[in-house]
C-alpha cells in the first residue's frame, strides 16, 4: 500500500481523537471494567472445579484479598504521612519508620498502664506530634533545600532511636491489646461453599482489619478534603510551589511546614498504635514500614494523597496474595511492581511531571 492509500485523519481532528478510533484512555476503561467485572464473579460466583484448581480455594482467595485491603489500610496510614512530609513538602525524613515503631511502643505504654486502647492512640497521635514539630525546627528548617544533609542526618537520627528503644523495650515482641468490642471476628455476605445438605457457608473475618480499612479510608478523606479544599491546604500547596511568593503575601511559611510536619509525624504514631494492635510491635518493623512508605509514594506518586492510596492498596495485595499463591517470589513481587511502574511512568500513578 502506498502512503496515497494510507488512511487519513479526518478533516479538523487530531490524531488519536474520538473520530479516528478508540483512544488509549477508552482501552484502559475497558480493561479495568473486564478486571473489577471478574474480581466481582470471584468475590460472588459459586466456582466451578477448574476454577478451584487454579486458585486453591474460594476462602483462601477471599482472604488474601481482604488481608491485602486491610494491610493497605495500615500502609496508607503510614505513607500518608510520609508522603505530607517527602512526597509534597520534599523534606527527605528516613527516619520515618522510627516515629512508627516509637509510636507503637509509646501506645503500648499508655494502654498497658491505663487499660484503655483509645488512650493509647490518641496518646501516640499527640506524642509523636510533637517529636515531628521539633524535627521540623530543630533539624529540617536547617537544612532546607539541601536533600543530601537531610537523609545522612535522618538516617542518623533513625539510627540512635532504634538503639535507644532497644535498650528501653528490650528485643522482645508486644502486642497491644484491643477492647473487647473490637475485637472478634463478623460474619460477611459473601459465600466460601456450598454444603451437601444445601447451606452456604458465610466468610468470617476479624472485626478489627475491617476497622483499620475504614479508619485508614475516613483518613484519606479528610487530608485530601484538607489539601484540596481549605485555604490551609491551598497555602500549604503554594508554599511547596513558590516559597517565596507565599512568604512576600504575609503567611508564616515556616509554621505551616511545621504543622505539616507534626501531622505526619502524628499519623506515623497513630498507625504505629493500629500496627502493633492488628500485628505486632517488635525491632526492625521501623525499617519494614519505611520501606513501605517509599514503595508506596513512589508506585502512587510524590505528593498524592489519592496516589498514595492507590500505591498502598497495589503493595497490600501484591505482598498478601503473593504470600498465598508463589511464596518463594513474594516478597520480589512489590519490587517488580515498583521497577515496572518507573520504567512506565517515573513519576508515580498519580504523579504529576516536573
Amino acid at each position: 500500500m502506498s502512503i496515497a492509500d494510507a488512511p487519513k485523519t479526518p478533516p479538523g481532528s487530531a490524531p488519536g481523537s474520538p473520530g479516528t478510533g478508540i483512544t488509549r484512555r477508552q482501552v484502559w476503561g475497558l480493561f479495568w471494567l473486564v478486571l473489577a467485572a471478574l474480581f466481582i464473579w470471584l468475590v460472588f460466583a459459586d466456582w466451578p472445579d477448574w476454577v478451584k484448581n487454579i486458585l486453591l480455594s474460594k476462602k483462601a482467595f477471599l482472604s488474601a484479598c481482604l488481608n491485602g485491603l486491610t494491610l493497605a489500610g495500615l500502609y496508607f496510614l503510614v505513607a500518608s504521612g510520609f508522603t505530607l512530609v517527602f512526597g509534597l513538602m520534599r523534606n527527605v525524613n528516613l527516619a520515618h519508620g522510627s516515629l512508627y515503631l516509637l509510636g507503637a511502643y509509646i501506645g503500648y505504654e499508655i494502654a498497658d498502664r491505663t487499660g484503655y486502647w483509645l488512650l493509647g492512640v490518641l496518646g501516640a497521635f499527640l506524642i509523636l506530634s510533637v517529636v515531628g514539630l521539633l524535627m521540623q525546627v530543630v533539624v529540617f528548617r536547617r537544612l532546607e533545600g539541601d536533600d543530601l544533609r537531610q537523609t545522612l542526618v535522618t538516617i542518623g537520627i533513625s539510627i540512635i532511636a532504634a538503639d535507644l528503644m532497644l535498650a528501653v523495650w528490650t528485643g522482645g515482641t508486644y502486642q497491644i491489646l484491643i477492647p473487647d468490642w473490637l475485637a472478634g471476628a463478623i460474619k460477611l455476605p459473601i459465600v466460601t461453599a456450598v454444603r451437601s445438605n444445601g447451606s452456604i457457608v458465610l466468610l468470617s473475618y476479624p472485626f478489627f482489619r475491617l476497622v483499620v480499612l475504614a479508619l485508614a479510608i475516613v483518613i484519606g478523606i479528610g487530608l485530601w478534603l484538607m489539601l484540596n479544599k481549605t485555604r490551609v491546604g491551598m497555602m500549604i500547596r503554594a508554599g511547596v510551589d513558590d516559597r517565596e511568593m507565599l512568604s512576600a503575601s504575609g503567611t508564616n511559611v515556616h509554621l505551616i511546614f511545621a504543622v505539616v510536619f507534626a501531622i505526619g509525624a502524628g499519623l506515623a504514631g497513630l498507625a504505629g498504635v493500629i500496627g502493633g494492635s492488628a500485628l505486632s510491635v517488635a525491632p526492625g518493623e521501623d525499617v519494614r514500614y519505611l520501606l513501605a512508605s517509599l514503595v508506596v509514594v513512589i508506585v502512587g506518586g510524590m505528593g498524592s494523597i489519592t496516589g498514595a492510596a492507590i500505591g498502598a492498596l497495589i503493595i497490600g495485595l501484591a505482598e498478601q496474595i503473593g504470600l498465598v499463591y508463589f511464596p518463594t517470589y513474594g516478597v520480589v513481587l512489590t519490587f517488580v511492581i515498583m521497577v515496572v511502574t518507573l520504567a512506565i511512568r517515573p513519576q508515580g500513578i498519580m504523579g504529576k511531571s516536573q
